[in-house]
C-alpha cells in the first residue's frame, strides 16, 4: 500500500523556500541554498570515480528520494510558479495538483498534471491509487499543511541544511492546534551540510 511521504529540505530556521517566491525565483530569494547539498559532489569524485563517504551518503538519501515514489501531490502554487518555471518536475510520476480552480489535464515532459478540485482527501486517495506499491510525495508548502491537518501523512522526511535562512515560507505553519505524535525512525549525520532525518507520523490528537 502507499505511503504519503512529506519531503523536505529545510534551514534550521524551518524555512523550506525563501522570501518572495515567485516565477523569476521558484525557491524565494536565496532559497536555492537548500539544495546546493544535492549538488556539492559534482564534478568532485575521486581519481577512480568514487565519491567520498559524506558524498555517498547524500546520494543514497537521493537515491532514496526518487526511486521510491509513484505519484505527487502538488499545491497550486508550487505547479504554477516551481514547475512552470523549470518547465517540468523532477518525479516522472503521475502527478495530482490541489486546486480551487478546474483545469485541463496537463502534460510536461516528465509527468501529468490532473487538477483536483474536490479536497486533499480526494487528492490522496487518487494519488496512491495511482502509486501502487511506491509512496506518494507531497510537494510545496500549502499541500503538506493540508494533508497533515487531515491527518493523511504516513512519513515525514526533512533534509536540515546547516544554514539559517532568516525568512521565507516555513513548513510547519498552519497547523491548527492538533498535537501530531511522531516516531523517529532514522538519522544520517555523515555530510557537515545537512542532517536527514526520517519519522513516522503515529497520530494526531
Amino acid at each position: 500500500m502507499a505511503k504519503v511521504v512529506l519531503s523536505f529540505s529545510m534551514s534550521l530556521d524551518g524555512y523550506v523556500a525563501g522570501p518572495n517566491v515567485s516565477v523569476r525565483d521558484g525557491m524565494g530569494v536565496g532559497g536555492e541554498r537548500l539544495h546546493q547539498w544535492m549538488f556539492a559532489g559534482s564534478g568532485t569524485k575521486a581519481g577512480d570515480g568514487s565519491y567520498s563517504s559524506t558524498e555517498a551518503q547524500d546520494a543514497a538519501e537521493i537515491d532514496l528520494a526518487f526511486s521510491t515514489v509513484g505519484a505527487t501531490i502538488v499545491g497550486r502554487r508550487t505547479y504554477d510558479v516551481g514547475l512552470q518555471h523549470w518547465n517540468d518536475t523532477p518525479y516522472p510520476v503521475p502527478s495530482f495538483v490541489l486546486t480551487h480552480n478546474p483545469k485541463p489535464e496537463q502534460q510536461m515532459k516528465s509527468a501529468s498534471f490532473r487538477f483536483v478540485t474536490d479536497g486533499v482527501e480526494s487528492a490522496v486517495r487518487q494519488a496512491c491509487e495511482a502509486a501502487g506499491d511506491k509512496d506518494v510525495v507531497v510537494m510545496g508548502a500549502s499541500a503538506a499543511q493540508q494533508v497533515l491537518r487531515a491527518g493523511l501523512a504516513d512519513v515525514i522526511r526533512v533534509q536540515v541544511v546547516s544554514v539559517l535562512l532568516g525568512g521565507g515560507t516555513r513548513l510547519f505553519d498552519r497547523l491548527g492546534d492538533a498535537q501530531i505524535e511522531l516516531a523517529r525512525t532514522r538519522v544520517v549525520t555523515a555530510s557537515p551540510g545537512v542532517t536527514h532525518l526520517e519519522f513516522n507520523v503515529i497520530n494526531q490528537a
